[in-house]
Order: C-alpha cells, then sequence, then structure tokens
C-alpha cells in the first residue's frame, strides 16, 4: 500500500517528539512535515536530539490549510486552546483530511461542558460535534468510522482504562474517588514553578483537586461505556518521576461484589485488547514507560463494598502520542498495533 502522508502542527514539545519517535518506526506512515513557530529553521534533531539519525526533517512554520492540502492526516499537537482556533481554515482547504488533535480542544461535545472545564468559550463551539473522543479500548468502532478525532487527556486514559471493566458491566454508579500521580514530562517542556522537575525531584503534592479539566471528559466516556449516575471525585498529583501515570480510583458499589466477580470483568475488558494488561499485583509506571500498554490490577475489601481500581500508562503514549497513532490505525484501517509494539525500557 502507499505510505500515509502525515504532518505535525507543532511538534517540538514532548508529545510531537513522541510522535516522530514512534512514526519514525512505523511501516505504513511517512512524516512529511513537521511544524514549530520558535523552531522553524532548524532540524529535528537540534529540539529533539534522540531523533538525530532517524529524522532529516526540518522544523517550518507553514500554516496548517496549506499543510492539510498536502497530506493525507494532520496531528495536532499544540498548547491547550490553540487548535481550536485554525480548524475551521483547515477543514475549508481541505474537506478530506483527517485529523487528530491531542489538545483538550475538542474533547467535549457540549459547548457549555467546555467553557466551564477550561475557563472560557469555546473557539468553535459548532465543531464540537463533529470531533469523536478517541479512546479506542472503550469507542473503537466510532473511531473507526471517524475523521475527526480528540485523543483524550493523560489523566482521563488513566482513570478510563482503570474503570472500564467496571462501567462495561454496568455496576459503576454513583460517587468514584480517583487519584492519579504523573511524572513530571505531564508539564510540558517549559519549566514553570512547581513542575520543573528540580523543583518536585523530591517532593509530592496535589494540584487542581476536584476541579481538574479531564473530569468531564472521564465521566463521559465511561457513562458511554454503560456507567449510571456517575459522580467523579479527582485529585491530581505531581509525582517525583518523569515518565507515566499511577491511577488509583475508589469504588463503592450499591451491593457487595466479590473478588472473583471483579475479576472476571477485568479479563472479560482486556480479552483480545492488545494494549490492556492484566495484572496479579499492582501495575507499575517503570514496566509501562516507553510503551503504548495500560497495565491494569484491582482490589476488593473482604465485605464486598470497596473496589479499587488500579492503572499504569506512560503519560506521553498511551496518554498521548500512543494513542494517537493506535487512533490513525484505526482510521485508516491498518493493523491497531501497527509501529506500537514495542515493549517497555524498564531493566
Amino acid at each position: 500500500m502507499d505510505r500515509i502522508r502525515a504532518a505535525i502542527v507543532g511538534g517540538s514539545g514532548y508529545g510531537g517528539g513522541e510522535l516522530l519517535r514512534l512514526l519514525a518506526a512505523h511501516p505504513f506512515v511517512e512524516v512529511v512535515e513537521v511544524t514549530a513557530q520558535r523552531a522553524a529553521g532548524k532540524p529535528v534533531h537540534a529540539i529533539h536530539e534522540n531523533l538525530l539519525g532517524t529524522s532529516d526533517l526540518v522544523f517550518t512554520d507553514r500554516a496548517p490549510p496549506a499543510l492539510a492540502r498536502e497530506v493525507d492526516v494532520l496531528f495536532f499537537a499544540l498548547p491547550h486552546g490553540e487548535a481550536a482556533g485554525r480548524m475551521r481554515e483547515v477543514f475549508d482547504a481541505a474537506p478530506p483530511v483527517r485529523v487528530i488533535d491531542l489538545s483538550g480542544d475538542f474533547r467535549l461535545r457540549d459547548p457549555e461542558a467546555w467553557a466551564a472545564a477550561y475557563g472560557k468559550p469555546h473557539p468553535a463551539p459548532d465543531l464540537l460535534a463533529s470531533f469523536v473522543y478517541g479512546c479506542p479500548e472503550a469507542a473503537r468502532e466510532e473511531v473507526r468510522a471517524a475523521r475527526r478525532v480528540a485523543n483524550p487527556g493523560c489523566f482521563a486514559t488513566g482513570a478510563i482504562l482503570a474503570l472500564l471493566p467496571l462501567a462495561r458491566s454496568g455496576r459503576l454508579e454513583g460517587r468514584v474517588a480517583v487519584n492519579g500521580v504523573t511524572g513530571s514530562s505531564g508539564s510540558g517542556t517549559d519549566p514553570k514553578p512547581g513542575t520543573h522537575h528540580p523543583e518536585r525531584a523530591a517532593d509530592f503534592r496535589a494540584y487542581r483537586p476536584l476541579v481538574h479539566q479531564h473530569v468531564p471528559e472521564i465521566e463521559a466516556a465511561l457513562r458511554a461505556a454503560g456507567a449510571r449516575g456517575l459522580s467523579l471525585a479527582m485529585v491530581p498529583h505531581s509525582g517525583p518521576f518523569v515518565r507515566g501515570i499511577f491511577t488509583t480510583a475508589y469504588f463503592f458499589p450499591a451491593s457487595p461484589l466479590s473478588s472473583p466477580e471483579v475479576a472476571a470483568l477485568y479479563r472479560a475488558t482486556c480479552e483480545g485488547e492488545p494494549f490492556l494488561r492484566l495484572r496479579s499485583e499492582t501495575p507499575r509506571v517503570g514496566v509501562v514507560c516507553g510503551t503504548n500498554y495500560g497495565d491494569l490490577s484491582f482490589a476488593v475489601s473482604a465485605d464486598g463494598r470497596t473496589v479499587v481500581c488500579l492503572s499504569a500508562i506512560d503519560n506521553l503514549v498511551k496518554g498521548m502520542a500512543g494513542q494517537a497513532i493506535q487512533n490513525l490505525n484505526l482510521m485508516f484501517g491498518l493493523e491497531e498495533t501497527a509501529g506500537l509494539r514495542a515493549p517497555g525500557m524498564h531493566p
């Protein structure tokens, strides 16, 4: 088959760098251009030094509509809020192009919900409903049929995967508490007080407790999977490591659940899923580092009244660029695992 021509808008950050790294090994995709306004004219490896000898691309500053006319798929890896204002021009210039947006700009279908989550009106509210929420494990067939995909958030991915077995069973309802611990790479390349790694390497703290913008997308995805009357309380934490997200979700079922019952739900969800692995012990962030895998586990209290759901993912791969490529594979009818089967980097 002809190689799929891809371009990346905003390729100088961690997300863009991971897209370039992973797509360099993809058998059916060729990245033909990558943009970054502040790095225009520089070789890609000047910013992403790990790509020296792998990519001979040079950053450009071409506008997305011009790129869209020349490629099959356009990845947007811009900071939150920047992609939404450019999408209409892209779709007007190249209606057939497929788009995968890694930001939070199109993850919610309701403009009012988006404005409440992100603190400002959406720049293109009429386009929200044209995007599919791209969590393959929760909405594979919708992604297959989509031309526009909103890639899930990293915290959202960890929480959705952890709770998906209970949601699909129809047992997930009521109040659910979620703690998510993320590495410093989730804060992006620009150092800021409190997120710069030297500030957090020996620290541990919560941020945006109960008001994180990923909560509405988690609730929407789990409701679509079968959860009922769900109300999520999430507290994100900054962890003293670079890559990964560890999620702990606490569910208190209205009627008791036994450990064998929960185990059967997890096995049913993971069976046939190329990137979900059920662990007998706790998942480990170090084991999934660099991969598109999501490792899951659970624990059930003796009285069956508390179920703890656990997941570990790499925030930059399964929580970002890897999931975006998984979505691309589905959208173009490729093997879902194409370019994504590499094992973890744990020693």
